[in-house]
């Protein structure tokens, strides 16, 4: 009887051992290591934003960010989800969250870089800035744990609202200490927040919320009663809930262990299974006799959270991008090492046009991000104009860059072919981590409604948007025009138009800023497509005469 055998060939040079059937041939080389913060659009917004004091940092997490070892952590995180414990052997209620490894290593990296809360404890000028550019590095990774860390960043504003607490908490969840685990807030390092808001009947209508607060004999001291939806990372040490109050809903700070060492009521009923954003646990909670702490005036819980509003939104567009850029740098990666029909795929015409279309696509979404971070940094600092542009041009850019997200990645994947359908290329975990970014803090009607209510009931938000805008005007005819139009029609403005009228806003700004610092051949090449309406309804469909080369030799990282 003959057995059949396979006689692997001799391992050469570093290259992987073969078989006898084939060789391995024509598949690019691992990704990783690659440099994360290689970006010129990225490392000229940080600079134009303020925040140049902290590139070389931020190009030491990129390093890190495009490491073996970080990229293995993303995967791991992802293949390897959270586990719900809610007893112990011994049948006690315990209510706890196991995560890999993994998780804890990207955690740790990411605090300890200053993206959690932190920023609000540093006074230069930049601050806000150099936390989103390092969110657009750090991002590389993995999306799950940005959850934890946005939110933290979030509580931070909000919480300033009831400063005796703030007193307390800042100092802990402004460290660039990770400390997990459930303990006494105040005896950690380091805190992590969390929110929960949303409930099963309402919503992003949390006006609707039923969970119930009941004053205490102590000052400022409630408990509280009911189910939330939605709440991610339940393993953070404090949480801000909004509950009806006899005053109306109310925000209250609700920690998982009391100051003297026992459980809060935080019982954790289920983990969602969810489409993509694998690696952090989203929960559904339950209070009951749960100790809060009122933060802000009672009936004054959404005026409260706006402030943390706007900075989760801001990491919306940051994680989008984010996103984007690391598909697009993925995708050339790819098409610079594979050939196809005689060519490298990078020099087939078709797929150039494919891949300069996102890197435009990639570049106004990093631009728009810093410049929502140095609004932010500047309003914090009490800069009236930018804190009105900051109002309205948020939502904008929560509303556009996160709808672009998923259809960018879809056609970044479709770059691989069926090498980028497979798990092992990470790509189907972006694919599905996209559609997030629009659905959290507000679906895209919310956003582009809330856009609607500012222009009505704060005018200056309508002249902080054209104010910027009007920084390029006459250096793009096409862009002008476009503007002309959106000025016709605010005039028009309902709620039926709200998506065409918000979508307009975001390519002006983007087109604007992009005339004002990109190279002329991204901004001629963006407002002839997105503005003059020489473009088709796909990506790759970019007009004959743009500078395809000027782009992607701009976007792509250097060849290794």
């Amino acid at each position: 009887m003959t057995t059949l055998t396979q006689e692997p060939y001799e391992e050469s040079a570093g290259r992987p051992v073969g078989y006898a059937t084939h060789d391995v041939t024509n598949q690019p080389p691992p990704l990783a290591p690659y440099d994360a913060s290689a970006d010129t659009a990225l490392l000229e917004g940080v600079r134009r934003e303020g925040a140049g004091w902290a590139e070389e940092e931020l190009r030491r997490l990129g390093l890190r960010a495009g490491s073996a070892q970080a990229q293995e952590w993303g995967d791991l995180a992802n293949r390897h989800e959270p586990v719900l414990r809610t007893h112990d052997r011994y049948g006690n209620r315990i209510d706890e969250v196991e995560y890999h490894p993994s998780w804890h290593h990207l955690m740790r990296v990411a605090v300890g870089a200053g993206l959690a809360g932190s920023a609000w404890a540093d006074d230069r000028p930049g601050a806000h800035v150099a936390r989103t550019a390092g969110g657009l590095v750090w991002g590389h990774t993995e999306a799950g744990h940005g959850c934890p860390t946005s939110m933290t960043y979030a509580a931070v504003p909000a919480l300033r609202a009831e400063p005796e607490l703030a007193k307390v908490y800042e100092p802990l969840l402004t460290s660039r200490e990770y400390e997990p685990g459930l303990r006494p807030p105040t005896g950690k390092r380091g805190l992590l927040a969390g929110m929960g808001m949303t409930e099963k009947q309402g919503g992003s209508d949390v006006r609707t919320n039923t969970t119930a607060a009941t004053p205490t004999a102590e000052s400022g001291v409630y408990t509280l009663r009911g189910h939330k939806w939605f709440t991610s990372a339940p393993m953070c040490d404090v949480f801000l809930v909004l509950a009806q109050a006899p005053g109306g809903l109310s925000c209250f700070l609700v920690p998982r262990v009391l100051p003297d060492g026992t459980r809060n009521t935080f019982r954790v009923q289920r983990l969602k299974d969810k489409l993509g954003n694998r690696s952090n646990a989203s929960s559904e909670p339950e209070f009951d006799g749960t100790v809060a702490w009122l933060v802000g005036p009672e009936g004054q819980g959404v005026k409260t959270i706006i402030e943390m509003v706007n900075c989760t939104r801001l990491d919306c567009v940051m994680a989008s991008a984010t996103l984007m850029r690391k598909t697009l740098v993925e995708a050339g990666h790819h098409v610079r090492h594979r050939g196809a029909f005689g060519a490298r795929l990078v020099d087939q015409p078709l797929m150039r046009n494919v891949l300069a279309d996102l890197a435009l696509e990639s570049e106004a979404a990093t631009t728009l991000t810093l410049r929502l971070a140095g609004a932010a940094d500047r309003a914090v600092r009490g800069d009236a104009g930018e804190a009105a542009f900051r109002r309205i041009a948020t939502a904008v850019g929560k509303y556009w860059v996160t709808k672009r997200g998923p259809a960018f990645t879809a056609e970044a994947l479709e770059c691989l072919g069926g090498n980028g359908y497979v798990e092992e290329s990470g790509m189907p975990r972006h694919y599905r981590e996209a559609p997030l970014l629009s659905i959290w803090e507000g679906s895209g009607n919310v956003n582009a409604l809330d856009v609607l209510r500012a222009l009505g009931r704060s005018p200056e938000t309508a002249h902080a948007l054209f104010g910027e805008l009007a920084l390029a005007r006459g250096a793009d005819a096409r862009l002008d025009a476009a503007v002309a139009r959106l000025e016709s029609g605010l005039a028009e403005a309902s709620e039926t138009g709200a998506r065409r009228l918000v979508e307009l806003m975001a390519l002006t700004l983007q087109g604007s800023l992009l005339v004002r610092h990109a190279p002329p051949a991204v901004a001629d090449a963006f407002c002839a497509s997105r503005l003059g309406g020489d473009w088709g309804h796909a990506f790759g469909t970019l007009p004959a005469g743009a500078d395809l080369g000027g782009i992607l030799e701009r976007a792509l990282p250097p060849r290794a």
